[in-house]
C-alpha cells in the first residue's frame, strides 16, 4: 500500500508553491495543508491517519501526546535544522523516525547574521528612516573592523558565520558546548566569550540545557558597547532580562530574528527600543535555501521509505546549529 504522507502545516505556503512538492506528489498520494494546525486536536485530526508527516513550521509541536494519538505515524520529515518541537524521546520510543535538513542554510543564515550585525553597529534602521524624514543626521557608528567576534556553537552556521567575520577583519573567539581543536578556532571559557566579545552571536540549539542560557548575569559580563545577535532559537535568550540591558545601557544593541512567542506579539518591549533590528525569523529563508531545504527534506521520505533513512536526528545532549 501507498504510504500516507500528510503536510500539516505549509502556512506560509513553502512546500506547495515549489516544484519539490509536485515532484513528490507524482509519486505519492500527499494531503497538504495550508493553514496552520492552531492546536493539538487539529493537529491530530490531520495527521491521526498518516504513515508520514512532513513539518515545515517549528510552531507545530509534536508533543508526547500527538504522538501518542497517532499509531499509524513512521516518520516525521522536518524541514530546517531545529527539531525542539518534537519530542524525540517519545519518537523514539514509539519508533517514529525523526529527521531533519542539516547545513542546508547555513550560508543564508550566516549572511543574515552579518546583516544584522552591521545594521546593528552602523544604526542602519535609524539612518534610513531620518534621510526619508528629510533629515541629514551624522553621529558616530561602530566600526567592526579590529573588534572581536564571539560564537556560540559551532556547527554549519556557526563556522561559516565566523569565517564571514573574519572576511570584514574581526578578531573570531568561540565557545562551544563540544570543543574539537580540530576546527581551527580559538576556543575561550563561557565567561570569557562574553567578557572579550563585542559582538556575541548565538549558534545552539535549544534544549533543556540551553533554554534560557542567557540571562542577567550573561549581560553583565558583556561590555556595555557590546551587540548580542541570535538567530538560533528565542527561548535560549532571558527576553526580560535582554530588554532591560537593552533599554538601560547594559549592553549597546542586538539584532534578534527569534524570539520566544512566534510572531512576535504586537507592542512588545523589543519593538519600542531604537537600538534593535528585528527580522521575523526568516534568516535562513532564501530562494535558493528554501529549495535546497524542501528537496532534501523530500529525499528523506524517499530514503526512508527506501529502507535507507538518511538525516536522523535522535535524542541528544545539547547542540549547535
Amino acid at each position: 500500500m501507498m504510504p500516507k504522507i500528510v503536510i500539516p502545516d505549509d502556512c506560509p505556503l513553502v512546500m506547495a508553491a515549489s516544484p519539490v512538492y509536485r515532484g513528490l506528489a507524482s509519486e505519492f498520494p500527499v494531503d497538504c495543508h495550508d493553514t496552520l494546525p492552531g492546536s493539538a486536536e487539529r493537529l491530530v485530526e490531520r495527521i491521526r491517519e498518516a504513515d508520514i508527516v512532513i513539518n515545515i513550521r517549528a510552531s507545530t509541536k509534536f508533543t508526547a501526546e500527538v504522538l501518542h494519538r497517532c499509531p499509524n505515524l513512521r516518520l516525521i520529515s522536518v524541514w530546517g535544522t531545529g527539531t525542539d518541537n518534537v519530542d524525540l524521546a517519545s519518537a523514539q520510543a514509539r519508533g517514529i523516525t525523526v529527521t531533519n535538513t542539516p547545513g542546508v542554510a547555513a550560508v543564508a543564515v550566516a549572511e543574515h547574521c552579518l546583516a544584522l550585525m552591521l545594521a546593528v553597529a552602523r544604526g542602519v534602521p535609524r539612518l534610513d528612516n531620518e534621510t526619508r524624514r528629510g533629515r541629514w543626521p551624522r553621529g558616530e557608528v561602530t566600526q567592526l573592523h579590529g573588534k572581536t567576534l564571539g560564537i556560540m556553537g559551532l556547527g554549519a552556521i556557526g563556522r561559516q558565520f565566523a569565517r564571514l567575520g573574519e572576511g570584514i577583519g574581526m578578531k573570531v573567539i568561540a565557545w562551544t558546548l563540544h570543543p574539537n581543536p580540530a576546527l581551527g578556532f580559538d576556543l575561550v571559557s563561557f565567561e570569557d566569550l562574553f567578557r572579550h566579545s563585542d559582538v556575541v552571536s548565538v549558534h545552539l540549539r535549544l534544549s533543556p540545557e540551553t533554554e534560557g542560557l542567557l540571562g542577567r548575569r550573561e549581560f553583565g559580563w558583556m561590555k556595555p558597547t557590546a551587540i548580542l545577535v541570535n538567530t538560533a532559537r528565542g527561548p535560549i535568550v532571558d527576553e526580560e532580562a535582554l530588554v532591560e540591558a537593552l533599554s538601560t545601557g547594559r549592553i549597546a544593541g542586538a539584532g534578534l530574528d527569534v524570539f520566544e512567542t512566534e510572531p512576535l506579539p504586537p507592542g512588545h518591549p523589543f519593538t519600542r527600543l531604537s537600538n534593535v533590528v528585528l527580522t521575523p525569523h526568516s534568516a535562513g529563508i532564501t530562494a535558493e535555501a528554501l529549495q535546497a531545504g524542501l528537496q532534501m527534506a523530500a529525499d528523506n521520505v524517499r530514503n526512508f521509505l527506501a529502507g535507507n533513512p538518511t538525516n536522523v536526528v535522535l535524542p541528544r545532549r545539547a547542540g549547535h546549529l
